[in-house]
């Protein structure tokens, strides 16, 4: 029998679980409407619950993971959510006091069939909402993304952190010009 997840280094987790990207399938959505609706029936009311990432953006290539942000009022207690979600199949893997971040569909054997990231925040703590409208809104720009993820793929396929660190200057570059363009959208 092998190792758990919990026992596992990083590095050993990043080995098990690499970065790749596929085409875009037609399916995202709806794992991703499958799972909202889940959500919806464990979640505080209030809660807002979108898909982001790229697998959220048509037409450009992607780690078929589904990203998930939800949202919700400061009065909520994050703690009591982070027990709700573990309950139901989450794990918990960062958390700090406005924001914990959680996976689903990660197995001692690898992906399962599907992957969801959870990012739990409070009410509008939300830039990559305006980071996927814009990419949706602005197609050149969503492939220029695409072709910079193409390209860190292969050099950071066993490390996650320096893939997205690679990633960082574009995303906020354009969640700067999204946050201007869409402002009091959210």
């Amino acid at each position: 029998m092998g190792k758990k997840l919990s026992e596992m280094s990083l590095e050993e987790l990043w080995q098990l679980f690499p970065i790749f990207l596929t085409e875009h399938k037609v399916c995202w959505k709806d794992w991703y409407v499958e799972e909202e609706s889940l959500l919806k029936l464990l979640l505080p009311p209030k809660a807002r619950i979108n898909h982001i990432g790229s697998t959220a953006v048509p037409a450009i290539w992607a780690k078929p993971i589904i990203d998930i942000l939800v949202e919700v009022p400061e009065e909520c207690n994050l703690l009591g959510v982070k027990d709700i979600l573990v309950n139901n199949g989450y794990i918990c893997m960062t958390q700090y006091i406005d924001r914990i971040s959680f996976n689903k569909g990660y197995t001692e054997n690898g992906f399962a069939d599907r992957v969801f990231h959870l990012h739990l925040r409070y009410y509008g703590n939300n830039d990559e909402l305006y980071f996927r409208d814009y990419l949706i809104e602005y197609p050149d720009i969503a492939k220029k993304y695409e072709k910079m993820k193409f390209k860190l793929w292969k050099e950071y396929e066993h490390n996650r952190n320096e893939y997205t660190n690679a990633k960082t200057e574009f995303v906020k570059k354009y969640t700067k010009k999204a946050r201007r363009l869409y402002v009091n959208r959210y």
